[in-house]
């Protein structure tokens, strides 16, 4: 089932101002092998069934914009992460985890930018801390590949791959704090990580 973008209570337009590109990051060895059949924005809703999350369902939801703060809609957002025991997608080599868990997500942004992943809050895996992979496609750009990351997780500071970001601003662009969010699901958790895109290639 897919989800709508709109009516979620994100920032207006108007009120953006000019900011850092988000910083460009490995894909990682996960990227899924072989997409899985259900590969809309509900990773925990699979064809008729519903996934047990063993970790807190997530609403992530944000803007694609350039750096002027103009949206950039019609562009594709794709999502992978592991599941609640720490495993890929990829790392089953077929396309379903046995969790049930979708693992891999993908929608495209609205008119205003805007997009919506249901997700599981992510969890630590071999030495990484909690963070979900994006990867951005949009007209007259490269494809940009990034991570998103949990605020407050303890490994954040040691993690070898959010290290790597060494100006603070973009560190901080890809850190979204996740908070209670009952006006969307009971029991839910929701954070907004908005996604700025830098020159385009003919730049």
């Amino acid at each position: 089932m897919a989800l709508g973008a709109a009516g979620l209570g994100l920032a207006p337009l108007h009120a953006w101002a000019a900011v850092v590109a988000t910083p460009r990051q490995t894909e990682g060895p996960f990227y899924p092998a072989k997409l899985p059949l259900d590969r809309d924005n509900d990773l925990l809703r699979v064809g008729d069934s519903e996934a047990d999350p063993g970790s807190p369902v997530t609403h992530v939801l944000g803007r694609l914009r350039d750096r002027a703060g103009a949206p950039l809609s019609g562009a594709r957002i794709e999502i992978w992460q592991c599941d609640a025991e720490g495993v890929y997608l990829d790392a089953t080599g077929g396309t379903t985890l046995q969790s049930g868990f979708q693992g891999y997500g993908a929608t495209v942004t609205d008119a205003e930018g805007a997009y919506r992943f249901r997700t599981i809050k992510p969890v630590p895996y071999g030495g990484r801390t909690p963070h979900i992979h994006f990867a951005i496609s949009a007209p007259g750009y490269d494809r940009l590949v990034t991570q998103m990351y949990v605020a407050g997780e303890p490994q954040n500071d040691r993690d070898f791959v959010l290290s790597r970001i060494r100006d603070d601003a973009a560190r901080r662009s890809v850190i979204v704090e996740l908070a209670p969010a009952p006006e969307i699901e009971a029991g839910a958790l929701a954070g907004s990580f908005d996604i700025v895109l830098g020159e385009t290639p003919s730049d």
